[in-house]
């Protein structure tokens, strides 16, 4: 029989009520002849509480034991939607990351997948049941030790599964019915998308867009796993297809621009009259990557005697003030005259593998911005995206320009 994963975030299981929806959905890819395995993240707001409890255990916590602690939040839902099924009249059991194993690095907290082996899923599927999974969490062969992937890593889990599963397809169902060309909610117009690259939505994750997480989409790129963002909300009965990220060969008729990004966590920072010598993007870059703050458009400007430069990037806007002390502790060794920075910034960004063959497309978008008055501080491009950093205040006007001039709106 053909196998099936599919995932259910946190919106899809906050209670009860939910739960027995959720087994609506499973029962009816169970009905169309598929070996289904569920993965399920934590009920809405449970990681969150079971967070803060940790904390006020003490601020200066094992990482081990967090682990220990924020994982039980995907077992409480794997076991009452196992119970949900059975009730349904379908054979269902529970599996939690180690049980599978799901084999991970000893890295608390944000531990990445180094291996499945589905032997003991397969026993299940040849035994008629779904396999009901806690996403989320693993185990580190060595150790023993329980571990978790990280915040979304039950997305993770998912594409995981199903390429140890060999699954046909992976249905990822969320609080939305499938990848829009923009945020709906800035511009209203925006549509949701019937199939989308890997590539393109690997840009628009790491871009601001919190439809799946970025590791997830990596994975899927990696095994060649056709992902599916789905309504958990619509009725099982009538659920709506969603949007597909599979390979770009499987896309007839491509847009230049797919989709409009745009991310708020976003901060400026400029060092004025570096000298300009070797080793000085070394000296910079360096302490923050020891550092782990990511950096992202870089800007260098040499001034007219060639004996200075002005360096301008972009951090997440989280690592801001530290990415800020970690330069102050290394001016000597830098040896900049002056440090300044901004955090009320936005990265504005379109997406779309019709740009490997269409020439002036981010050009267009520089005339349309400059004619609304909008100020561009820093752009960075790639084979297949461009982005802009801009202020703040102008972040709805600059996406529905965009959005707009490379006829997303139109149907």
């Amino acid at each position: 029989m053909p196998r099936l994963v599919m995932k259910f975030g946190g919106t899809s299981v906050a209670n009860v009520e939910r739960i027995r929806n959720v087994a609506a959905h499973v029962a009816r890819e169970v009905a169309a002849g598929y070996d289904v395995a569920v993965v399920v993240s934590a009920m809405s707001g449970k990681t969150n509480e079971l967070v803060a409890w940790v904390k006020d255990a003490d601020a200066l916590y094992d990482a081990a034991e967090y682990d220990a602690v924020v994982a039980s939040g995907e077992q409480v839902t794997a076991g009452l939607l196992a119970i949900a099924l059975r009730k349904a009249g379908i054979k269902a059991r529970s599996w939690q990351g180690w049980q599978i194993p799901i084999l991970t690095s000893d890295v608390h907290g944000s531990a990445r997948i180094a291996d499945i082996d589905p032997k003991n899923l397969d026993a299940g599927f040849a035994r008629g049941e779904v396999a009901v999974v806690s996403g989320f969490q693993g185990i580190h062969a060595e150790t023993g030790r329980l571990t978790t992937l990280g915040r979304g890593g039950s997305d993770t889990s998912a594409v995981a599964v199903a390429a140890a599963i060999g699954a046909e397809r992976c249905d990822i169902y969320t609080d939305v019915d499938g990848v829009y060309t923009t945020d709906p909610r800035v511009v209203p117009k925006a549509r949701r998308m019937e199939r989308v690259t890997f590539e393109e939505m690997l840009e628009m994750a790491s871009l601001g867009a919190k439809v799946l997480q970025v590791r997830s989409v990596e994975l899927a790129m990696v095994h060649r796993v056709p992902t599916t963002v789905r309504s958990s909300f619509d009725p099982p009965e009538a659920a709506r297809p969603g949007t597909l990220i599979c390979d770009e060969d499987d896309i007839v008729e491509q847009q230049i621009i797919t989709g409009i990004a745009f991310s708020k966590d976003e901060a400026q920072i400029t060092l004025r009259r570096v000298k300009d010598s070797p080793g000085v993007a070394a000296a910079i870059f360096g302490p923050l990557a020891d550092a782990n703050i990511n950096v992202d458009m870089i800007i260098q400007t040499v001034s007219g005697d060639q004996s200075t430069t002005d360096m301008t990037f972009t951090v997440p806007g989280a690592d801001y003030d530290r990415a800020r002390t970690v330069l102050d502790q290394q001016r000597e060794t830098i040896g900049y005259a002056q440090i300044e920075g901004a955090s009320d910034v936005v990265k504005v960004s379109a997406i779309g593998v019709g740009m490997r063959s269409h020439a002036g497309v981010a050009a267009k978008a520089f005339r349309a911005l400059a004619q609304k008055g909008i100020n561009i501080r820093a752009i960075t491009t790639s084979e297949i995206k461009f982005s802009v950093l801009i202020d703040a205040a102008y972040t709805e006007l600059a996406v529905r320009t965009l959005h707009s001039l490379y006829g997303l709106d139109q149907a």
